[in-house]
């Protein structure tokens, strides 16, 4: 038996949508694995009533403070209540925010929120969604050329939380399932302008995700599943196989999801778009170089 974790409450306070100290305290918290957190987020903490909410909570249940605040005089009230409290109460951003003002020799803003201005990048995250969701599993697929990246995969290898996370960053994403004996949509081979990738995985970790979900959706089927093509390896791994030969064929990139997180596929599929993209750069300047 794995021994018991132990647990911490952990405020996380926030001017903004409080999703920076949500990724900066998870991403801290997984290397620590004899304890669990017990996260307390306080998003759009912007007036001085809100943040006696805030530090009321944090009486009930002390723990670790961490913080983005811009406004001064919070800062300085959750603050001194953490060190009445004997809480330990760190600014994440601070480290940040000094280097740059080191390096650039001004001052920051302090504007709450200024990431979620309704700028060029917020529209192009939202064209990009609803491009994306307009070209999920398979839809408007003789409309692929207007994408930044085109997935292609078999069943069950998080092809559209991947599309919504890339379209979360900005990046329009169709997808394209690859099912057995239904050809690929006409015109997918011949794409120009969009980065084509494959996501593959492994025929046991496929086979374990669609049984998960088949099972989910329609209780337990144990006996028929194991005559079903959708969940037998060996029709599984057939599928895979196709899958690989379709895009050494093309010569499109693949990622093994096997492993992989969302994030971690995306990120990956990010810097593979950067690459594309400085590459058709250069093919452009080769055609009009005298």
């Amino acid at each position: 038996m794995s021994a018991p974790r132990s647990s911490f409450h952990f405020h996380l306070v926030s001017d903004a949508t409080g999703e920076t100290l949500v990724a900066v305290a998870r991403a801290a918290v997984s290397q620590f694995k004899s304890v669990a957190s017990v996260e307390h987020v306080y998003p759009l903490v912007r007036s001085a009533r809100q943040l006696e909410r805030v530090l009321n909570e944090i009486a009930e249940e002390p723990g670790v403070v961490l913080y983005t605040l811009v406004d001064e005089q919070l800062t300085s009230a959750l603050e001194t209540r953490c060190r009445e409290l004997g809480c330990p109460c760190l600014a994440v951003l601070a480290p940040v925010f000094q280097l740059l003002r080191s390096h650039l020799g001004e001052e920051s803003a302090a504007k709450a929120g200024a990431q979620h201005d309704l700028n060029d990048d917020y529209f192009k995250r939202i064209d990009a969604l609803n491009y994306t969701m307009a070209h999920d599993d398979g839809q408007n697929a003789d409309d692929l050329e207007g994408a930044d990246v085109v997935l292609l995969g078999v069943s069950r290898t998080s092809k559209t939380p991947t599309s919504i996370y890339l379209a979360n960053r900005g990046v329009k994403t169709a997808n394209i399932p690859l099912v057995p004996d239904v050809p690929p949509p006409a015109g997918l081979e011949g794409l120009k302008g969009p980065l084509v990738v494959g996501l593959v995985a492994t025929p046991d970790r496929i086979v374990a995700v669609r049984h998960n979900r088949v099972l989910g959706l329609e209780g337990n089927m144990t006996g028929r599943l194991q005559e079903a093509a959708y969940v037998d390896r060996d029709a599984v791994a057939s599928e895979i196989v196709a899958s690989r030969r379709l895009c050494s064929r093309n010569g499109w990139p693949m990622i093994d999801v096997s492993r992989r997180s969302i994030e971690e596929t995306a990120a990956s599929v990010i810097a593979m778009l950067g690459e594309h993209r400085a590459k058709r750069i250069q093919e452009a300047l080769a055609e009009v170089a005298p």
